[in-house]
């Protein structure tokens, strides 16, 4: 154990994708851009990012990604429009997205997976520890994941996972993790991951979810890392290759809601969720009450 070694404070989150699932939309919208109501998953990722005291916050994007970027940059003619409109309200929610964090972007260039995505960031994170957050989850501020997860990793100096456990039919569709227990309740050390093994194979029913917090040491092992499953550069091989080496992975299991975002059924189910716990959509549950009525 370390006890003096640093804290993550920078997050880096790839979003260079080509989210063919969502075609043809994704064809001009970046999928991390698609709305909840009002609001895109993106910015969902860097509120949690920023709540967890990660407020230098790096994007992997790639062309056609230059929406993201404006998104999180100023908008003084739009402002300007509403002020003369005095839409101050509207106006507050335009400026919120670039005051959530210190945005950086870097190009990833040709789609090369995962691990050579997050390679990209090496220039700007260092050696510190870092997080990395993929772009079509997000999960409740409230259950302090992230913070659980940085905490840990400065106290281990290793690598911190974040599982979530799913019914053991659904194990092939994920990367499941061998664990052992420790003295700290939801908290497991790794001692293996498998890539969507069949049922009668896998190792637990915990799969890896789109959270790591990692040390500033996996970039050389990212630079050595080949091309694995799918012709990528996996970040899963690089972390394995660390581990390999004794450096200590630990997870922690998710016990709250994961907001998944990565297929349109899910999308769909967020949207919807979500929309149900706002307060200036008047009807809108009562709507769903009665269209549910008439589903069969």
């Amino acid at each position: 154990m370390s006890d003096s070694a640093p804290r993550a404070t920078k997050a880096v989150i790839p979003v260079a994708g080509n989210a063919t699932r969502f075609l043809p939309v994704t064809k001009a919208v970046p999928k991390e851009l698609l709305p909840i109501v009002d609001k895109p998953v993106l910015q969902y990722i860097v509120e949690e990012a920023a709540a967890a005291g990660l407020d230098d916050v790096t994007l992997i994007t790639a062309r056609g990604k230059g929406p993201i970027v404006d998104y999180f940059d100023t908008r003084p003619d739009l402002e300007d429009a509403l002020a003369e409109k005095g839409k101050d309200d509207l106006i507050d929610a335009v400026k919120a997205p670039e005051r959530i964090a210190e945005i950086h972007t870097i190009r990833q260039g040709r789609p090369k997976g995962l691990g050579h995505a997050v390679g990209r960031a090496a220039s700007h994170v260092g050696e510190e520890p870092f997080a990395v957050l993929l772009g079509d989850e997000f999960y409740e501020v409230d259950d302090k994941l992230l913070p659980r997860m940085i905490d840990l990793q400065a106290e281990t100096g290793g690598i911190v996972l974040a599982l979530i456990e799913v019914p053991e039919e659904e194990v092939s569709r994920y990367g499941v993790a061998s664990v052992e227990a420790t003295d700290t309740p939801d908290v497991v050390a790794v001692t293996g991951l498998v890539e969507k093994p069949a049922r009668e194979d896998a190792p637990s029913n915990l799969i890896l979810i789109g959270r790591y917090v990692l040390p500033g040491a996996i970039f050389p092992y990212l630079d050595r890392t080949k091309p694995g499953s799918g012709g990528e550069i996996q970040l899963t091989d690089a972390m394995d290759a660390m581990r390999a080496n004794g450096t200590p992975v630990h997870a922690v299991i998710l016990r709250g809601r994961r907001y998944d975002t990565g297929q349109p059924v899910e999308y769909l189910q967020t949207l919807v969720e979500l929309a149900t716990r706002r307060h200036d959509l008047p009807g809108f549950n009562a709507w769903l009450r009665e269209f549910s009525a008439t589903l069969d």
